[in-house]
């Protein structure tokens, strides 16, 4: 698999499973209906909770399917009311019996995934990539994370550890639109949105550097 390098290293690569994942497509408004793939804001939010500093960023590179796509359904507890962020530092809490609501969900079950990333200097960044490279592998090894990275959503826990051989499904087909990352201004506001037009193949998702950017996260 050919696979950009980073200022000379190749990607790291680490290996991510679970019983079941639910990346949400935004163009699903009323159930949750999940991508047939990972998507590269969800691999990030994995890689940063097995390893963060605000030294760098994490960029996909590529992520490998390693088990068939499967579907099912779920039903979740939700709720319909929400907290803004100067609510919640004021101790506003949701009433969640008041506010309960039942959604069907189309998720992803069984998944493992094999994601490539490297590790981006930010221009502050006093000790070089192969520090962090080195200190994200040995977490690796061990286990040892952050918080606990999840597959979409909270509700579904990643496993992960180091690479297999496992090859890839012999799978090739369109994704559509993806969404490639969300970015913020300074201040945690201003959200961004980058899109790509995704395709899977043969069980690869390739990603590229940039996506295309918009105002406003989906």
């Amino acid at each position: 698999m050919d696979l950009r390098e980073c200022d000379g290293f190749p990607p790291l690569v680490v290996e991510l499973w679970g019983p079941a994942a639910l990346f949400t497509r935004p163009d699903a408004k009323v159930e949750r209906l999940s991508y047939p793939v990972m998507t590269p804001s969800a691999a990030v939010g994995v890689l940063e909770a097995i390893f963060w500093k605000p030294e760098f960023t994490w960029q996909i590179v590529a992520i490998e399917v390693l088990a068939p796509i499967r579907e099912g359904r779920v039903r979740r507890n939700e709720t319909t009311q929400v907290v803004s962020r100067e609510g919640a530092l004021r101790g506003e809490r949701v009433n969640t019996a008041s506010h309960r609501t039942q959604r069907a969900s189309t998720v992803l079950l069984n998944v493992r995934y094999r994601v490539h990333a490297h590790v981006v200097l930010r221009e502050h960044a006093t000790d070089p990539a192969a520090k962090y490279r080195d200190q994200f592998r040995r977490r690796v090894e061990r286990g040892a994370c952050f918080s606990q990275p999840y597959l979409g959503t909270r509700e579904f826990p990643a496993a992960f550890g180091p690479p297999s051989e496992t090859a890839p499904v012999p799978l090739s087909r369109d994704l559509g639109i993806m969404l490639h990352s969300i970015t913020h201004g300074k201040d945690g506001r201003d959200p961004r949105s980058s899109w790509f037009t995704a395709r899977l193949d043969s069980g690869v998702l390739h990603v590229p550097e940039l996506g295309i950017t918009v105002g406003g996260a989906a």
